[in-house]
């Protein structure tokens, strides 16, 4: 299947469909009910469900989308662009106010919504307003279940050969880390465009085995969203985990050979087996050690001696493949988006046998900008560019993108568009710079940099990676803008000892700048969630509410 001549994204399923075999398990639900869906089921659905929204909507009307994941999310998904709708998928994690103004913002003719405990988080900004609801079960109010619309008569089997590659597909709303969300529109073209870059980076692993995918991040999110696309392409199985607390327990049972995840997420994973590796005593402490120091060696390509290679081997078999079976045993690469990931933590998962490849992107740009490619990974990059893009980095230093990945634009806000895209080049407002070999690497944030009172630009991204290195510390803030030093928000155990924190920043403070160095902190044990508004639902710091509620308590650092 040549992608750059599939039209559109309900294209690419039903071209794929001709290929497999319709009795290959598509979607797994690894919650309570547990199902499975093959990829015959999943296309019954998708034209009885695009049946059924064709007769509720007019073509180019918005359809919400509000659910956890699961198989009919990937259902409704298709089946709304079957029916000539435009998806809008949104996070379950949303505040109120976000809610209503996506609501008043896209103004959907439809809504499609899981369950009760969802259908409450909107129903009082949607009382006035003549929606048609489809819920995946009963709610309070009336709407079309999906499975008596599953049970109908499979009347016809339309496929929309009317989408082209220039219309918009969907409404992906960033979270954004102050204000209001923003709306934006991306292509059919758009997402297929990073579906066949993915394609080139996927293929040396999809043809050793076949792909398993466990899904947890949103499909709400652009990164996840178009994931379920390259699952597609790729042929390949998909689980849906039942939560973040579960996902070692569900990559168990669906042993993944790729997954998908944010850099918090490999935070985590980097502190829990530091904290098992730091257990360790005698002669497993030392191999272990060895693992890590002759993995980080093989990954920056320096030649082992003979005696380390064997070594290696032993290293391999005792160490690395213990890791690998606690991840389902078949894992053959993460990927890590959606936030940059610390250097340290991406040479510690492929020493020890997690190969994680991390790449860059943003929704602009439907999402996936570049990534690096499995055996040739340089973890203090972001990798190359996919061919389906063009990237160039500006004078000032700022990432430029232009291509068929780059958004519609932002709905209701032609002057943001505008601000952002000039001459069709997508300014992505970090700052950057291409390597000898041709890859990406990402130096700052311009929105996010620290200005401190001599001038300074200062990251904080940067020192907040450094200090969550520590297992003691869980999340942390920095800030400094117009100030003479810096000062941190440091995230804390309950029992911690401050003692332990003081000495570790201290060692931290070696290896930064003058003008990086923490010279005061503050411990506090709240942490910050998506429920009280200081996380994305990305799990990115959103730093004006931490500022709104901390600031006094920084100020008086100084």
């Amino acid at each position: 299947m040549e992608v750059s001549e599939i039209n559109s994204l309900v294209e690419l399923f039903f071209k794929k469909l001709e290929e497999v075999d319709n009795k290959k398990p598509l979607l797994n639900s690894l919650k309570s009910e547990k199902k499975t869906y093959n990829w015959s089921d999943v296309s019954e659905r998708i034209f009885k469900l695009s049946s059924k929204i064709k007769k509720l909507i007019k073509s180019g009307d918005k359809c919400l989308i509000l659910s956890e994941n699961n198989p009919n999310w990937f259902i409704s998904d298709i089946a709304i662009m079957n029916a000539g709708g435009i998806s809008v998928p949104i996070f379950t994690t949303y505040s109120d106010n976000d809610y209503k103004f996506i609501l008043e913002d896209c103004n959907p003719t439809l809504v499609i919504v899981s369950n009760n405990t969802q259908f409450k988080k909107i129903k009082e900004f949607i009382n006035d307003k003549s929606i048609e609801i489809i819920s995946f079960e009963k709610i309070d109010t009336k709407s079309y279940l999906i499975e008596d619309i599953f049970k109908d008569t499979l009347n016809e089997t339309i496929i929309n050969n009317n989408l082209k590659r220039n219309m918009p597909a969907c409404i992906i709303y960033t979270s954004g880390t102050s204000g209001n969300p923003k709306g934006v529109i991306l292509s059919h073209g758009g997402i297929l465009a990073n579906c066949e870059g993915a394609f080139d980076l996927l293929l040396p692993l999809i043809k050793k085995t076949s792909p398993v995918f466990l899904t947890w991040l949103p499909l709400s999110h652009s990164y996840e969203h178009t994931v379920q696309f390259v699952q597609i392409l790729i042929g390949a199985k998909i689980f849906y985990a039942e939560s973040l607390e579960k996902l070692l327990t569900n990559m168990s049972e669906a042993k993944p050979t790729i997954m998908t995840a944010v850099p918090r997420f490999y935070q985590n994973l980097f502190n829990k087996i530091n904290i098992n590796f730091n257990k360790q005593k005698g002669f497993k402490k030392k191999l272990i050690n060895l693992t890590i120091e002759i993995g980080t060696k093989k990954l920056k390509k320096i030649k082992l001696k003979y005696h380390e290679k064997i070594i290696d081997f032993f290293c391999e078999k005792l160490v690395r493949k213990k890791v690998k079976q606690q991840f389902g045993g078949n894992l053959q690469a993460f990927v890590s988006g959606g936030g940059a990931l610390d250097q340290k933590i991406g040479e510690f998962l492929n020493s020890i046998g997690l190969p994680t490849l991390q790449g860059y992107g943003l929704t602009e740009a439907s999402p996936v900008v570049s990534c690096n490619i499995p055996g040739k990974i340089q973890v203090e990059t972001v990798g190359p560019p996919f061919k389906t893009n063009l990237v160039k980095i500006a004078e000032d230093g700022e990432i430029l993108i232009k291509g068929e990945n780059v958004m519609l634009g932002y709905l209701n806000k032609k002057k943001e568009t505008d601000d952002i895209i000039k001459d069709g080049w997508l300014y992505t407002g970090d700052i950057g710079e291409i390597n000898e070999e041709g890859n990406l690497k990402i130096t700052d944030r311009k929105k996010e940099l620290i200005v401190n009172l001599g001038g300074d630009n200062i990251s904080p991204t940067k020192i907040e990676n450094l200090l969550c290195l520590s297992e003691n510390i869980k999340q942390s803030f920095v800030y400094g803008d117009k100030k003479n030093y810096l000062v941190a928000l440091i995230v804390a155990e309950k029992n911690i000892n401050e003692q332990e924190i003081k000495k570790f920043i201290e060692n931290i403070n070696t290896k930064l700048s003058l003008i990086e160095k923490i010279k005061k902190f503050l411990v506090i044990y709240d942490e910050f969630t998506i429920e009280n508004r200081m996380l994305t639902p990305t799990l990115k710091l959103k730093r004006k509410i931490i500022l709104e509620n901390y600031k006094k308590d920084l100020e008086n650092l100084y």
